[in-house]
């Protein structure tokens, strides 16, 4: 998710109520409150095309909706759709109905040409899109993404003012819970259109949206802005908010004080700060389908392409200490790249992320057998330098820093030096390839194995490390384009394990988010895959 990104989304939790479809918006009649909300990093862009970041996909959560959301039981529900669509065409084709009074913030009315222009524009590879393989399936997708087609045929059109027609190249048993990521989402293409595709979600002036809030007092910099409710919003009698506001907290200790003086309703928290707290009375354990883990930087020339160096370093770092006094927020030492509650495999009964787990116990004997090996296989004399880089978040420099003390610590010839720095900064060293370790982590943007594993594919955007197998590529694939749940299920276990014996990344932790929480607060749903969802919330 982000989702990794941060990465990465898109739920509300209860279905509309069919509003009038007459001109004039809705009188808000509903109690006026505002909610006090941090995010750990600053938000750089709302346009949904070309980013895939948290901050940006929790605020695309909160003021802008796709063809469905999610309700509490992480289901899709019809959003700007008028129902959930069953494909025909032996699975192949998606025919939808725009909502009569959808409209965005500026009063235009959303229609399907808006999902249309919204989906093009994230394949148009002059808009330098990040999230493009999460298209794959939908019919030209795979082509457009190897240049071997233009993103003009992608398999989606508007065949009329409010229809949508979706063609995918085959059956996808996921695609109801994949269009509600934030990738999704529609575009007023009348707007973005006036105000410039390069300006466009750079500031509040230039956003608009179709959702509960639209956003403001957001010059593109500035650490702190307001969502207000968008009149134009279709179920006005569901928004008891008036306003929220978002402020960047980067550090666990700042977030609680802010969240003691009653300037924060929800506090995320972590390391010393939320180990003092695991008995407070405000505190609140989301669990998420979402895993951190190293990034390994496998290009050619590199020393970590070779296996053996990188099963090494996975067998020096003590996850149990780190979770345990490092986080010490309920996070869980991680045994697969997918996490728990993820989803169930219908066709075993098993959690899938227990059933593919591996061992992750410290094996110092073993790991400097294979890190010797490793230096003699890839032909290196002197000392291994490593340079791991991550954000500028407290917690990641704490995991930076422990990680460095583990590898030096229990391996010979070895120096880590570590490199903090804004997203966009660290987003340009991965591009660059300028790291030989990436503190990265993926959030589930929908409740499938498949989200995580595809994001690991040769060539995918979020695969900053270069792995790169074609024995993982084949079951990858070959379970995306299964239409038989005994096929996918099997095709996605053999591709964790294959993940798991190539040390295709490092799995750290699995991410339980320890939240400081005002006790007055309700309605608002923690989905296990995206961002929370505060568009229905109020005060007791």
């Amino acid at each position: 998710m982000k989702k990794g990104w941060q990465l990465g989304a898109v739920s509300l939790i209860i279905l509309p109520v069919l509003a009038s479809c007459g001109s004039q918006p809705r009188q808000q009649t509903s109690t006026r409150e505002t909610l006090k909300l941090m995010q750990t990093s600053d938000l750089t862009t709302l346009d949904s095309t070309n980013q895939a970041t948290l901050p940006e996909f929790s605020t695309l959560v909160n003021t802008t909706e796709g063809l469905y959301r999610l309700n509490a039981k992480d289901q899709p529900v019809a959003a700007m759709a008028t129902k959930v669509v069953k494909p025909t065409r032996n699975g192949t084709q998606y025919v939808f109905h725009i909502r009569k009074d959808a409209k965005w913030s500026n009063g235009d009315p959303v229609l399907a040409s808006d999902f249309e222009y919204a989906w093009k524009r994230a394949m148009n590879p002059a808009n330098k899109p990040v999230y493009t393989y999460i298209f794959s399936g939908i019919k030209n997708a795979d082509q457009i993404n190897a240049g071997k087609k233009a993103y003009q045929s992608l398999g989606i059109a508007a065949t009329g003012k409010r229809t949508l027609k979706i063609t995918l190249d085959h059956p996808m048993t996921y695609f109801n819970k994949l269009v509600t990521v934030p990738v999704f989402l529609p575009q007023d293409q009348k707007f973005v259109t006036k105000v410039g595709t390069k300006r466009y979600g750079t500031n509040a002036t230039n956003t608009v949206s179709n959702g509960a809030f639209k956003i403001t007092k957001w010059s593109g910099t500035n650490d702190t802005y307001t969502l207000v409710r968008n009149k134009y919003y279709y179920d006005q009698k569901s928004i008891k908010l008036n306003k929220i506001n978002y402020v960047t907290v980067k550090d666990s200790n700042t977030a609680h004080n802010l969240f003691a003086d009653k300037k924060l309703d929800d506090a995320t928290i972590s390391g010393v700060t939320a180990k003092s707290l695991q008995t407070n009375k405000d505190i609140k354990h989301v669990r998420k389908a979402w895993t951190y883990y190293l990034q390994v930087n496998q290009r050619s020339g590199q020393p970590l392409k070779n296996k053996k160096l990188r099963q090494a370093l996975s067998l020096v770092i003590n996850r149990q200490q780190l979770t345990k006094n490092v986080l010490a927020d309920g996070s869980k030492p991680a045994s697969s790249f997918v996490s728990p509650g993820t989803a169930t495999d219908p066709t075993t009964g098993k959690d899938f992320s227990a059933e593919t787990s591996y061992a992750t116990n410290v094996n110092l004997a073993k790991a400097k057998k294979l890190w010797a090996a490793g230096l003699k296989a890839a032909n290196i004399k002197g000392t291994v330098n490593l340079q791991l880089v991550g954000d500028d978040q407290d917690v990641t420099k704490n995991v930076a820093q422990f990680v460095q003390k583990q590898v030096e610590q229990n391996l010979p010839r070895v120096n880590v030096t570590i490199k903090n720095v804004p997203d966009k900064g660290l987003q340009s060293l991965k591009t660059a390839g300028e790291f030989s370790l990436s503190q990265w982590y993926w959030l589930a943007d929908f409740a499938d194995p498949v989200n995580y594993l595809g994001v690991l594919q040769t060539g995918n955007a979020m695969n900053s490390g270069h792995f790169s197998d074609a024995t993982f590529d084949k079951l990858v694939n070959a379970a995306k384009q299964s239409n038989n749940q005994t096929t996918y299920w099997r095709y996605l276990r053999q591709a964790e394990e294959r993940l798991q014996t190539q040390t295709g990344i490092i799995p750290l932790y699995y991410v339980n988010e320890s939240h400081l929480v005002n006790p007055k607060l309700t309605g608002v749903q923690y989905h296990s895959g995206g961002q929370a969802d505060y568009t229905r919330a109020s005060f007791e």
